[in-house]
Formats: structure tokens, sequence, C-alpha cells
């Protein structure tokens, strides 16, 4: 029996994509097809997806940049948090940074190109004196760089709370969904999804531009992921950070490992062809779980975090700036405001040529070999 051509797979995908450029939504068959794809045809589902997003953004890539500004400590139980009501993972914890902590802390991804800052706290939400305290961060950093957003994440929201951030030049407001509606009692009792949505919304009523996303690897179902796609859709958010979990010892999920770098490829894929002009962030627990494929993933998402995230390590800054300038693609560049002392910016620095590691153990050595 002859095989069948390779092409007739790949037009498949090439026409999800025809459609949703001529204007057209993808709908939760074809969304669940993209999760089950062959990995023969992940490259094709890939090129499909990658269509959309340079379509959409060219090739730039967005650069974010995580400030913690209050680690730990947090009352609500989300089984896949490390900051967790009663988690004993062995991260820091510690109260509230200063303004100056907080602005010295954004001036390092700053100064290595991020155009946005997120200053994320622990907790259910904030109090007024709290919103204040941020408020006044994130005026300082509007101050120094105008041209930097600034996105707050500091949890569920009252009254006027938004608005006091948007009044003090927050550009964002992060507050992820993390999974679907049907799935949400299975990561968390403390509160319930529709709470999450009525912040989502409360910051976008304010002219916050809202950022929701999710968390992959929790147990959910390829369903699942996809209703959880088509909510955000639904919310018009502006930006959806994908996170693969990161099975922390000392919480409810330690030790779930489910995910493989193709699946995680796919979800992207999934997500961008539901969310086709929507900026789409790969986010915390890319190193663990794309490996290799991290720069691939850059070809359907367009946005990343540089560096840290708010418990967890991620790959040095250096090495993720390398991967977008390997990747053929560029950092989305700023407004290049002049400074608020008034002097110029100092021009960016040349890039220093790597140097060959010299090999010092294996064969001719009595240092163990590299393999």
């Amino acid at each position: 029996m002859a095989a069948t051509p390779p092409s007739t797979g790949a037009r498949r995908w090439h026409e999800l994509a025809d459609h949703v450029l001529d204007g057209g939504a993808l709908g939760a068959d074809d969304a669940l097809a993209v999760l089950g794809s062959s990995d023969a045809e992940l490259m094709e589902v890939i090129a499909a997806a990658s269509r959309v997003r340079f379509h959409h953004f060219g090739n730039t890539v967005k650069v974010n940049y995580l400030v913690n500004l209050k680690s730990g400590l947090c009352p609500e139980d989300c089984f896949y948090c490390s900051q967790r009501l009663g988690s004993d993972a062995g991260i820091l914890r510690y109260t509230w940074l200063d303004t100056d902590e907080a602005v010295t802390a954004a001036r390092a991804g700053i100064d290595a190109g991020a155009s946005r800052v997120c200053l994320v706290a622990s907790g259910t939400g904030p109090s007024n004196r709290e919103v204040g305290r941020v408020s006044e961060i994130i005026s300082s950093i509007k101050s120094a760089t105008p041209g930097v957003e600034v996105c707050a994440c500091l949890g569920a929201l009252s009254g006027g709370q938004a608005e006091k951030l948007c009044a003090s030049g927050a550009d964002a407001y992060n507050h992820n969904l993390n999974t679907a509606e049907s799935h949400y009692p299975e990561i968390c009792t403390t509160h319930t999804y529709a709470d999450r949505e009525h912040t989502v919304s409360q910051a976008h009523g304010a002219g916050l531009s809202a950022c929701s996303g999710f968390i992959a690897g929790m147990g959910e179902t390829h369903e699942q992921l996809v209703e959880l796609a088509m909510a955000l859709r639904d919310k018009d958010v502006d930006s959806i950070p994908v996170n693969f979990l990161l099975p922390f010892d000392g919480t409810p999920l330690a030790g779930v490992d489910t995910l493989n770098p193709r699946d995680c490829l796919r979800i992207l894929a999934m997500v961008r062809l539901v969310n086709p002009d929507t900026e789409v962030r790969v986010a915390a627990g890319r190193e663990r779980h794309l490996g290799h494929l991290q720069g691939t993933a850059l070809y359907v998402a367009n946005s990343l975090f540089l560096g840290d995230y708010l418990t967890s390590e991620g790959q040095p800054g250096g090495e993720d700036l390398q991967m977008i300038a390997d990747a053929g693609l560029e950092i989305l560049q700023r407004p290049q405001d002049e400074r608020a002392d008034g002097a110029e910016r100092p021009d960016e620095p040349a890039a220093q040529e790597a140097k060959v590691a010299i090999r010092t153990r294996g064969a001719g050595t009595s240092e163990p070999a590299n393999a």
C-alpha cells in the first residue's frame, strides 16, 4: 500500500492557517486536532501556526521581566503554587520590597532589553495601602524610563483599585485563569474560576490591558485546554502567558510531570491559532519542558520572560537573548525616550564575541569525559 503523501497532512494545517488569516475563528474540533496531531506532523503544525504569528507580529519578540515584590506568605491554596498556604517548598520568603529595591530590580531587566516590567505580589489581593505602594513603584519606573510598559499582578482587586493603578501609569494587569472552568476545583479550593474572571473584567473595564493565561500540565484534558483557549478569546485578552507546570516539592502537584517538548509546542500552536493576533508569551517552565526546542517555540509565541521567574530560576538572561538572535528574530524595541534627568541614553553595549571553551576533561586527562 502506498504511503500517504506528506503534503496531504501539511495541507490540512495550512488550510487552518489560511482560514484564520482570512478572519475565520478556529473551532473546537480543529483546535483538538492540533493537540492530537502526530509527531510526524508536528513541524507542519508549527509552520502553519508560524505563518499566523509572523503575519501579526513580524520577526519581533517582546521581552518581559518579572519583579517579585512580595514572595511567599499567601493564604490561598492553589495546588501548583510554591507560595501557597502550607507550602514546604524551599523558596525565598520576604515581605514587600521598598520602592528603591523594586526600581533597581526592574532596571536590571530594562537594561537587558525588556519593554515590559511585570510587578507581582503574592496574596489574595492587595489592600488600598498596598495599591498605593505599588502605584509609587510604577510612577518611579515610568519617570525613569517612560517607554517601558508596566504590568501589575497583585491578585483579586476590589473597587477602585484597577483605576488607581491605571492612573499611576500601569499599562496592564495580569490575572491568570490558570485552567479551564471545568477543571478549576481540581487545582484550588479557596477561590473560584469566576473570581478570576471577575478580576480580568475589572482590569479591562478600568482601561488596563488584560493579561491572562494558564498553566499546562496540571492533569487537564485536551478538551479542557481548548475550553480555556477559547475562554481567553471570548474575554478579548491582549496577552496570554503560557506556563508549563513546575512541580515544586512541598506542593500537592509535586512529582507531576506529564508534558514533553512536543506537547508544549502543540499547546502553543493551538493557542496561537485560536488567538491569532494576541500576544502569546512562553513563560515559566519553558526551560524544563521545552528544553532544546525553546527556540522553535518562538516561531509560534512572540513573547517571553527574560531570566528568572517568581520563585524559580530560568536560564541566564544572556542565553535568552542569544536564543532570540539564533532564531533570526529581533527584540521588540520600546520607544527610546530621553531619561528623566535629561541625559541621553547610552548606546547599547556591543555584543561580546563568545570565546571557545578549552576542553580540560576526557581523553588525555584524568577528568571524566563529558558524556
